[in-house]
């Protein structure tokens, strides 16, 4: 993936996964080391929270319609609510109204564990609310791992000539 090509490859794809794998393992050290601090009330509620305005309504309306369309708020309401910035935005605000604590690790856990664990990350309005395959992306990916095997058996030969 790169600016010309925003996209990701089956093998970019689990790296991205490993990063977000690396937070989570991080954050949830953090939360963990100081399980005796957290106010359970505010964790639990800012965990779901999450999902209950950004995911859910989605997902509902997602399984009721026939075709599996969704209007572009859905979209709109999981990238917002999925977004770090976002909840950056919210921890700050809550630090400020309320004050810092460790119950605030519930949101970068919970955004980690989508992307890294489950694989979930922003989603583009021309892709299914939920994952299902795209022939597009399909018949692309076979393509470059077509060309891709193409390139090593070419590349293997060009070194091997100037050996």
């Amino acid at each position: 993936m790169d600016m010309a090509n925003p996209f990701e490859t089956p093998t970019t794809y689990r790296l991205h996964r490993a990063e977000y794998l690396v937070g989570l393992a991080v954050t949830i050290g953090l939360f963990v080391a100081h399980i005796g601090e957290v106010r359970w009330i505010p964790a639990v509620i800012l965990f779901v929270y999450i999902d209950l305005i950004g995911y859910i309504p989605g997902a509902v309306a997602y399984r009721r319609s026939p075709g599996h369309r969704v209007a572009k708020g859905y979209y709109i309401a999981y990238n917002t609510m999925h977004s770090l910035i976002t909840q950056t935005v919210v921890a700050g605000i809550w630090m400020l109204v309320y004050k810092p604590e460790w119950a605030l690790l519930v949101l970068p856990i919970h955004l980690f564990a989508d992307r890294g664990v489950f694989g979930n990350f922003l989603k583009p309005f021309a892709l299914g609310f939920e994952p299902e395959p795209n022939p597009a992306y399909t018949r692309l990916a076979a393509e470059l791992h077509r060309r891709r095997g193409a390139n090593e058996t070419a590349g293997a030969g060009v070194t091997a000539a100037r050996t």
